[in-house]
């Protein structure tokens, strides 16, 4: 696929950065990513504005295009990224995104000519607010992972867990925008209408199974034209990054709910995705071949390619941390619920972004798509409670001496990914985390 990124200097293991703590092993941002967000300072009264991480500092864009006089693509990309949304830069396309990333990169570098100016942007991480970085137009969020889909299909169709159309493409649905936040998102419990199993009618009430959705964000770049589908070998020109993204879920809402136009309301009162986005140019050095079990069907011709199969995958591991109200008053760091990784997903970002247009639907700078959730070939690796609790018949033991098998008030539920490799300084995405609140709906009956 022409979209891939080839390795290039901003890939350099050995490359080290004038800002120290850039250069260490635990940094999620080593002078290697420089992945982009939208922020201001805390409590500033300042306006939201583009920014770079480099350690735990961000570069902020919109001062640096008053010092620095960057030149051609680069100038371009900048004055675009320093607007309170990432959209502009966004549409510019892949040339310029990479244009300014290589000369922040330069200037980054120890002992480079632009650290006296640069060093004027620096505004520490611990300090800042992040907004969303685009302003979301249109969201869709897929089902790529066949291990959660075997899943969670064998919970409620035990003889035929996995739907056939599943192997031959990339199933979705287009979720609500409106209520996608950024980390540190708090959201009050969702109502809606339930249906228990003994039970001859539904009841309202608030939602007594909500769970998360270990997920990864792609950000649309460039888009496309009504009618004018891209094709898979230019689909990652099309994309700007990746970031976490959870997809909260009620359960007990979606299961009465979606038959037969699928998630509404189960899905639709929270969405959290990190406030960084990963470049697929950064991502480069972590890629690995897309490839299916023998026993399965080759994609049609439209989702399949040589440079797919070569390198359509991404080494990328994922894990779900859970914080409840009684551990963060007993001190209690979160504790690992799973961990897994993005290699194991049956659709790759290219064949969702081919799919997404091939009947003319037109993509715009800021659309976001969910992979779905992420999970790996073993229980441990479950991407949500769903799964690690057999649909709640399992409970998980918490170091508290709580118990889970969904989501209670006051849980916090934190996302993480971090790429390494053999040779390679490893990159992460920051964080994206998301805490409950209370139902705050009242009904005169009291159930909710």
């Amino acid at each position: 696929m022409s979209g891939q990124a080839p390795l290039n200097a901003t890939h350099d293991p050995a490359a080290k950065s004038w800002v120290a703590s850039a250069n260490g092993g635990d940094t999620d941002f080593p002078v290697q990513n420089l992945p982009f967000a939208v922020f201001r300072r805390r409590n500033a009264g300042e306006d939201f504005r583009g920014g770079v991480a480099i350690g735990d500092q961000v570069v902020d864009l919109q001062a640096l295009a008053r010092y620095v006089a960057f030149t051609g693509a680069a100038a371009r990309a900048l004055a675009a990224a320093g607007l309170p949304a990432l959209n502009a830069l966004m549409a510019l396309g892949a040339d310029a995104w990479r244009a300014l990333r290589a000369a922040l990169f330069d200037g980054l570098l120890e002992n480079s000519s632009l650290q006296s100016s640069l060093i004027d942007c620096l505004v520490p991480q611990a300090d800042v607010e992040y907004a969303l970085p685009a302003a979301i137009g249109d969201y869709t969020d897929f089902y790529t992972s066949i291990h959660h889909a075997t899943a969670v299909g064998r919970l409620f169709r035990p003889d035929d867990p996995l739907l056939p159309n599943f192997r031959w493409m990339p199933i979705a649905y287009h979720g609500r925008s409106s209520s996608i936040g950024v980390s540190e998102q708090a959201f009050h419990r969702p109502c809606g209408q339930s249906m228990a199993a003994e039970a001859s009618a539904p009841v309202f009430t608030a939602s007594r199974r909500l769970d998360y959705e270990l997920e990864v964000g792609i950000f649309i770049g460039t888009g496309n034209a009504q009618g004018n589908p891209i094709p898979l070998r230019d689909a990652e020109n099309h994309v700007f990054g990746l970031c976490l993204l959870n997809d909260w879920s009620a359960r007990d809402l979606q299961a009465w709910e979606y038959r037969p136009l699928g998630p509404f309301l189960g899905k639709n009162f929270a969405t959290t995705i990190s406030p960084w986005i990963v470049t697929l140019e950064a991502l480069a050095p972590y890629r690995l071949p897309f490839s299916r079990p023998p026993a399965d069907p080759a994609p049609l011709a439209y989702l399949d390619g040589d440079a797919l199969r070569a390198g359509g995958a991404f080494d990328m591991e994922l894990a779900v941390d859970l914080q409840t109200a009684q551990m963060r008053a007993q001190g209690l760091a979160a504790q690992r619920l799973s961990r897994t990784n993005f290699r194991h997903c049956y659709w790759t970002v290219a064949q969702m972004v081919a799919h997404h247009t091939a009947g003319g639907c037109n993509l715009r700078p800021g659309d976001l798509f969910g992979s779905g959730t992420q999970s790996g070939p073993s229980p441990a690796e479950a991407g949500s409670l769903l799964e690690l609790t057999a649909g709640g018949t399992r409970p998980l033991a918490l170091a508290s001496g709580e118990s889970r098998t969904f989501l209670q008030d006051g849980d916090c539920v934190t996302l993480r990914a971090r790429c390494a490799r053999e040779g390679r300084v490893s990159i992460g995405f920051g964080c994206c985390s998301g805490r409950i609140l209370p139902a705050r709906a009242q009904l005169e009956d009291g159930r909710c």
